[in-house]
Formats: structure tokens, sequence, C-alpha cells
């Protein structure tokens, strides 16, 4: 199936020359290109524009999970008939394997998987596998191991109507797979046995298949995709791939333990050689226990760490990840880039450090350095060699400069909104000055958003600004990442007239309603006031018409000499358009959507959304209270009751 756009909007503005140039690049082979494109220009329609001309699957890799649900969110709108997907880290919290040997503290892995982004992985690489119109939205996740891909297909079972298989080696194979027969509580990757009637329930949720047998074969084949009210419809072959990534064949299996109890054996020798009788003792009952595990059962909890050897990879080489799902020819978007290139740059040096101690101190064989993320090179050779790439952002880092051909600029915004106006003011008598100003916005039912450099400043000032009666809210903390969704959207509705952050509202925040962005301490030169980031802050206020930007500062910095330049250079660009095409610029309207991925279930509930359970929550009020962090242990406390309410 062909990617087909849906929208109510035509390419207007700089978008008609940017997808023009990008589309053309694409199709001269060029490997790599840039597109800066200012907030509010409609970078995402460009990108879903490109996409249609060039009929190629797409991978989307965003630097948080927030803004990729705003991208996939998006680019399911526009591509209602083909499959979009949402493919990031499953851990709702995650504290990885480690150990201090400092304090002979051993850490073990800690973590709640959100079952339903698990699912919707397994969505992602079924459909990269099986369709050419399919849209892969993911974080950074996609760079982290995930198994053989030709492994994943290789034990898939596809069996057709009339197909010869007794009952019980259909059973056995499920097992195999890793599905769980459980004939109460039905679920995903679960499977139920009625008589002669086996159904599935597809691992990524979406569908429940139903096998008909009459004696040793498959009569009927039936699946509906309706999974509460079922509506069966008859079908003649079904491809059943595993429940998880690391499912092996058993003559597989077989092999890669042989080879686990090899490494094991060298292993121990040499730790007993350097004395280190308890590493070795260590190593050899963990490690035991795990290869019992996946004797009996073809899986055990960290069977990621033993990955190397159940794809028989070579010591060192790159493991497989969501990229090697794709097959030859894909496009891929990296947005943000000037966010995204770092992260993807510092992920394999973090995970090094960290598995070698484990490593050196018997918690691990050394073959799970190589159940790790890709390093910078390999992403690089893996992109380079099956794919074309276009970086996208506001502000795009040297790196995507030096690699690119070309870079497009998409400097003219459809509405004609221009960049913010700027001035800079004494920090003398800030705060009452910033008071007056959020009460002016106030009257006119406008927001404002306030940059701080520090959480404590962030708490102190919202404590203020509510003292002047001022509905103020800050984010900063773990557990406001909880409640964002919900409070970027009270902001919206008005619930909040001011919001205050350190450095967590810059890039991608659909924020139309914002007419002020006030930068305190802009002339502290560093990582939260270099140029980049100055410009990609000031841009929350270029979504309004009456965008402004007040910069607190004593002395006027390279960087923010810089920002100014660059934000008057675009407003200009903006200005002449406007002018040549009798244009006057237009708020955005747009809709306030709900966050997607939200666990409903019944009793627990706040205002920001539903939220599974609140054992996460206990466990850091437990850490917060121990640290002697009192303030925020009653925090936590709080918010605990309110979701048990």
């Amino acid at each position: 199936m062909k990617f087909q756009l849906v929208s109510k909007f035509k390419p207007t503005g700089d978008q008609p020359k940017a997808i023009k140039r990008l589309t053309k690049n694409i199709e001269k082979g060029e490997k790599n290109q840039v597109l800066l494109g200012v907030t509010g220009s409609g970078k995402t329609f460009t990108m879903a524009s490109v996409i249609k001309k060039i009929q190629k699957p797409v991978l989307v890799i965003s630097h948080n999970k927030t803004l990729a649900v705003q991208l996939y969110q998006e680019f399911k709108e526009f591509f209602p008939k083909n499959a979009v997907h949402y493919f990031v880290s499953y851990y709702d919290y995650y504290q990885p394997e480690a150990y201090i040997p400092q304090t002979n503290t051993y850490i073990e892995k800690d973590s709640r998987i959100n079952e339903e982004i698990d699912r919707m992985r397994h969505a992602s690489v079924q459909d990269v596998l099986k369709r050419k119109d399919t849209i892969v939205v993911s974080s950074v996740s996609c760079i982290y191991n995930i198994g053989s891909p030709s492994l994943y297909q290789k034990i898939s079972l596809e069996v057709s109507v009339s197909q010869e298989i007794k009952r019980d080696d259909f059973i056995s194979h499920l097992t195999s797979l890793q599905y769980e027969r459980n004939d109460v509580d039905f679920g995903p990757g679960k499977f139920r046995v009625r008589g002669d009637v086996i159904d599935l329930f597809k691992v990524t949720g979406e569908e429940i298949v139903r096998f008909e047998f009459f004696g040793d074969k498959i009569e009927r084949i039936l699946v509906s995709q309706n999974t509460i009210d079922l509506k069966f419809n008859l079908i003649e072959n079904y491809k059943i791939f595993p429940a998880q990534f690391w499912a092996s064949p058993q003559s597989n299996l077989n092999i890669a333990l042989e080879n686990i109890k090899g490494e094991l054996q060298k292993r121990l020798k040499e730790l007993k050689k350097q004395n280190k009788l308890l590493e070795a003792q260590r190593l050899e009952q963990r490690t035991s226990y795990d290869m019992e595990m996946l004797q009996e059962s073809g899986y055990c909890y960290g069977i990621e760490n033993y990955s190397p050897h159940l794809e028989f990879r070579k010591r060192g080489e790159a493991p497989f990840t969501l990229l090697d799902y794709f097959k030859e020819d894909f496009l891929v978007f990296i947005d943000e880039s000037h966010m995204t290139i770092p992260q993807l740059n510092a992920m394999y040096n973090t995970d090094k450090a960290r598995k070698n101690i484990l490593i050196e101190h018997g918690f691990r064989l050394p073959s799970a350095l190589d159940n790790r993320p890709l390093s910078f090179k390999e992403f690089e050779n893996k992109v380079n060699k099956k794919a074309k790439t276009i970086y996208v952002s506001a502000t795009p880092g040297n790196y995507e400069k030096k690699v690119s051909s070309e870079t497009v600029e998409q400097l003219v915004r459809p509405t004609g909104l221009l960049e913010p106006s700027i001035e800079v003011r004494q920090t003398k008598n800030q705060i009452n000055d910033l008071t007056k100003e959020i009460k002016k916005r106030r009257k006119k039912k406008e927001r404002v958003l306030v940059i701080t450099l520090t959480k404590r400043l962030a708490e102190e000032l919202s404590d203020y600004l509510q003292a002047e009666d001022i509905k103020t809210q800050y984010i900063h903390s773990e557990i406001k990442t909880l409640e964002r969704p919900g409070i970027l959207e009270n902001l919206r509705k008005g619930k909040f007239e001011a919001l205050i952050g350190i450095n967590l509202l810059r890039e991608g925040l659909d924020l139309p309603e914002v007419s002020l962005v006030v930068i305190l301490d802009a002339d502290k030169e560093g990582f939260l006031r270099n140029k980049t980031t100055l410009i990609q802050t000031m841009g929350r206020a270029s979504r309004n018409p009456k965008g402004h930007i007040i910069l607190y500062a004593d002395k006027k910095t390279g960087s923010m000499k810089e920002a100014m330049k660059e934000i008057n250079r675009r407003r200009k660009v903006q200005k002449e358009y406007n002018k040549k095409h009798s244009i006057s610029p237009t708020p955005i309207k747009k809709e306030i959507r709900k966050w997607p991925f939200l666990v409903k279930e019944k009793g627990v509930s706040s205002e920001f959304g539903k939220i599974k359970d609140v054992k996460l929550l206990k466990k850091e009020m437990k850490t917060a209270a121990q640290n002697l962090d009192f303030e925020r242990a009653a925090e936590i406390r709080d918010l605990i009751k309110k979701l048990e309410r």
C-alpha cells in the first residue's frame, strides 16, 4: 500500500520550496541534508509531504518521549490509512543493574515495564518487516539491542488452512515462541485452549486469532481485530511472530548454552588466577541459574545479557537494533537534531563503563558488554549504508552541517507569524518587573513561560508569584515528569497563568497561548544560556502574534548577541514575505490533544490522567526520606494520596 497523505493544508510559505529541494536531493542519491525549520513553520507537514513523494519506509528519531508522542500523533493524523508506530523504551521506571565497589553495594536491575508500549514495540518491528508503508517514531531506543531480525523471522510460525499439524505440537510451538498459556486471564501474549479451538491474543494487542482443528489438521483460521466484541473473519494463512525478542529455536539454544558454559569456565579460571574467589563463586552461581532457566523455558531474567551467544555474534560486533529490521533504502528523519545527535553519541560509553564494573566483580560474563547500544560510528555506518537522512532543527549543530550536502531553510510560516520581538532589561527589581508583566498578560488571557537556571529558584519564584495571586506551576523533577502532559494541558486551558522551568521548555512544545517568554540570568554563559538554547527557548513565543522575549541581564554576552541577530534575521525574512503577499499574521489554532499512553485503570486517577499504580512513587518517597529530603518526600506523599483518592 502507498502512503496517502490526508490533510486540509496545502504547502505554502517556504514549504513548497523545501519539499521540492529535499525530495530532489533524495532522488539524486544525497545521503544527508538539513531541514532548518523555524518553530511553527510546519516542519512535520513538510516531512509528511516528502514521505508521500518518496514512498519509502520511515524512521523518525526524537530525543525524548514527549516529543516522540507529539510526532506520533501528528503522523497518525497525516497517514490514517498507513502503519504509523511508536517505539520507545518500554520502562515506566528503570534502574539498571550496577555495582559500586567503594561501598560494596550491588544494585539489582529494577524496572517496571509498560505493557502497552511493549506491545507497540512488537507492532513496530512486525509492520517494518511486512509493510513498506510504515512510519516508526522512535526515541534513541532505536540504537539499543533487540535481537536478530533474521532469527525473529526464522522462528516465526506460518500456518495455513488444511495444514497438517497436531494440536499438541501447535501448542508446543506457541510455547517456544514465548506465548503463555492462560485459559482464564486471556490477554496479549497469551493463548487459551478450548477443546479443538485455540485462541491466540497477538502480542501487539491488535487482534485475536482463532485456530480450529479437525483431527491433526487446521480446519479454519479466523481473525478478529476487535478484541472486545469479537467479530471473526476467515483467512487462509497466518504468520505468528515471537512474543519476546530473544526467543530462539531449541537447536540454536542448545549451542548457545554450550558457548555460555565455555565462556563461564574460561572466566572462572581468570578470576581464580587473580585470587578473586568471591567473584568467581558469585559468577558461577548466577550464570548457572540463568542457564537452567534458559534450558527449561527458553527464557531468563536478563536474557539480553546472553544475546551475543543467542545470536552467534562475534565479540565486539555491533548488536541488532531497530535499524536492522528496516530493509534497504528507507528514510531517516532526526528531529531536533541538535539535541538528538549528542544523545545518540553518549549512549555507548555510559553503558560500557557500568558493564565493565559488573564484569570485573563477577556479576556478569564479559560477553555482556556486547548487549549494548550502538556506538555513534556504528549508528552512522548502519544509517549511511541503508538509508537517506534528513536532520530537522531550528538550530542544527556543527555535525549535521558538516555531513550534509545542503541546508534547506524553512523560515516562512504559513500563518505569517513573526519571530518574537526581543528586549534586554536590567536585573535590578527583575522579580517585581516580571510580576507586572505576567499580570498584563493575564488580562489578555495570554500565558507566560519563565526560564530559571536552578530548581531552587524555580520553586521559590513559583511560591512568590502565588503569593502575588498569580497561578503558577513549575516543572523540573522526576515526579513532575509523570504529570507533565497534564501540566502543559492545564497551562493551555488557563488553569495556570505562568509556567516556570529550567531547560525543559525548549524543543517542540506547541503552546500557542504563550505570548511572553522570560529568561532570567540570560547573561550567564554556559549550556543553558548558549546561542542554540537561547534561540530554541525564544521559539516558544513564536506561535503567538504578540510573541515577545524579555532577557534579564546586566550585559550582552556573545551568545545573546548571536541569538538575537539570528532571530532578527528570521523576523526580517517573514516580514518581507508578509508584505509581498499581503499577509496579516494570524494565531495558530491547535487543538489540545490528550496524552495517549496513560494507562486507564479503575480506581486510580488524578486530574492529570490515569496512572497504573503508585509503587514507583512510594519507592521515590522512601528514597527521598532516606536522603533527608523531607520536603520532596512530603510532596510525593501528597501526590500518592491524590492518586489513591
